[in-house]
């Protein structure tokens, strides 16, 4: 028996051998993008004297940039620019870009098992020849990339410079595109075409509210689902950017692909953080915009999904959405794709999710709560389309985005119309014998 165990031994040591062996025999073969930056992709923001420009490569960008596939070890490429006009220098932050950012030669490591001795002495001075100057002196230019854990579909990029006793913040939402996102497919203008939108104040917008249907519907408009306890109001630049900037994700559009990575991500308990959104039907029409804040798992997940409104408030597009929160998976007849999440059935604890999440990142100007959603309690819960109960206090949570401007908790105005309760309190209470 020892002897078995020991041949086993030495033939699994001399398969490893092999493969690190073939992987030293892979080229290494870097390039420069012919087109890069691309100005079309490029975000840019300017204080004082100082500007920073930001983008993301795709992962076909980034393999041909640094000669190996970033995406194998779940990295991708931030770009930036900083561009210093001013008398002072600058520092940047990148861990307030993101804390788990990769050191070049931390990310250069990963890809030497694959190379000869030659080529990782090659690929660590390419990483490090791409990497950002963390200091940018008085009148000159930094550029280069931060490697950053990788997010599909894009993200949100703060970028803060410190220097002069100051820090300069500066935030760009980066859209990622490859296909498969439902954020690809939106044309705003082509929603409400040649029609002229009612405008409403303060006033007549609370009674607008008070006036929609209670849930999202069925394709058929003859059922009800999820309660409608979400209204944004911005542009889709600014409702993309203040989700983002709240840790949101985009999803990935409904189709045979997507479907199958979520049924396999189900399976085997992995992650899928820009996972397909089933469609719920508002104003005769499916969402226009989905997004999420998954867990490590598919199984849990907060969800949104957004319909632009056939009016508009103080000259600004208004979105009415519904939120919830994804605990599990079941099989069901109910659903096209014969799965669906459960929902939590405390759907007003998701509304304060989003809410909060919003606060914490600076994103909102004002918010307010107004009735006309789905009211239930949990000893009489309502259902949605698939059966899953909610219980919920009928109000919906009414919030203005920045898209850019970052407003401390303390200065966001609320708007006295109503008051929620307490969503973890009212659980109990309501549960209580």
């Amino acid at each position: 028996m020892p002897r078995a165990k020991t041949a086993i031994a030495a033939r699994l040591l001399a398969a490893l051998f092999l493969l690190a062996a073939l992987g030293g025999c892979a080229s290494y073969a870097p390039a420069p993008l012919d087109q890069w930056p691309d100005r079309e992709r490029l975000h840019r923001e300017t204080q004082g004297q100082v500007t920073v420009s930001a983008s993301i490569l795709s992962d076909a960008e980034a393999q041909a940039l640094y000669g190996v596939d970033l995406s194998d070890v779940g990295l991708q490429a931030v770009w930036l620019r900083i561009e210093n006009a001013s008398p002072h220098s600058y520092w940047l932050l990148v861990s307030a870009l993101d804390a788990n950012y990769f050191a070049p030669d931390e990310a250069a490591i990963l890809f030497h098992w694959r190379l000869s001795r030659e080529n990782e002495q090659r690929a660590t001075a390419r990483f490090r020849e791409l990497a950002i100057p963390l200091k940018t002196p008085s009148g000159s230019v930094s550029e280069g990339f931060v490697l950053a854990p990788r997010h599909e579909g894009g993200r949100y990029l703060p970028v803060l410079l410190m220097g002069n006793n100051e820090v300069l913040s500066y935030g760009f939402a980066v859209a990622l595109p490859d296909g498969e996102f439902d954020f690809e497919a939106l044309d705003v203008a082509a929603i409400y075409r040649d029609e002229t939108l009612p405008e409403h104040d303060l006033d007549t917008l609370r009674q607008q509210l008070l006036a929609l249907p209670c849930c999202t519907y069925d394709k058929a408009g003859e059922r009800e689902g999820d309660p409608l306890n979400v209204v944004l109001v911005g542009d889709s630049a600014a409702v993309l950017s203040a989700l983002t900037r709240g840790g949101w994700s985009s999803t990935h559009r409904i189709d045979s692909d997507t479907v199958r990575r979520m049924l396999g991500a189900a399976i085997s308990g992995s992650a899928y953080p820009v996972a397909p959104i089933s469609p719920l039907y508002l104003f005769g029409r499916q969402q226009d915009l989905a997004m999420q804040r998954a867990r490590s798992n598919i199984l849990q997940r907060n969800h949104i999904r957004l319909w632009l409104a056939p009016f508009r408030f103080e000259g600004k597009p208004v979105w009415v959405g519904q939120v919830s929160r994804d605990i599990g998976i079941k099989a069901t007849w109910l659903s096209p794709t014969l799965t669906t999440h459960v929902i939590d059935p405390n759907v007003d604890e998701a509304r304060e999710h989003l809410l909060q999440s919003l606060l914490v990142s600076g994103a909102v100007r004002r918010f307010a709560f107004v009735g006309g959603a789905a009211a239930a309690s949990a000893e009489a819960p309502r259902s949605n389309l698939t059966d899953d109960p909610f219980f919920s206090d009928g109000l919906r949570l009414v919030a203005e985005v920045s898209a850019r401007d970052t407003i401390p908790p303390q200065d966001v105005k609320f708007v006295e119309w109503r008051t929620s309760a307490d969503p973890n309190r009212s659980a109990v209470d309501t549960a209580a014998p």
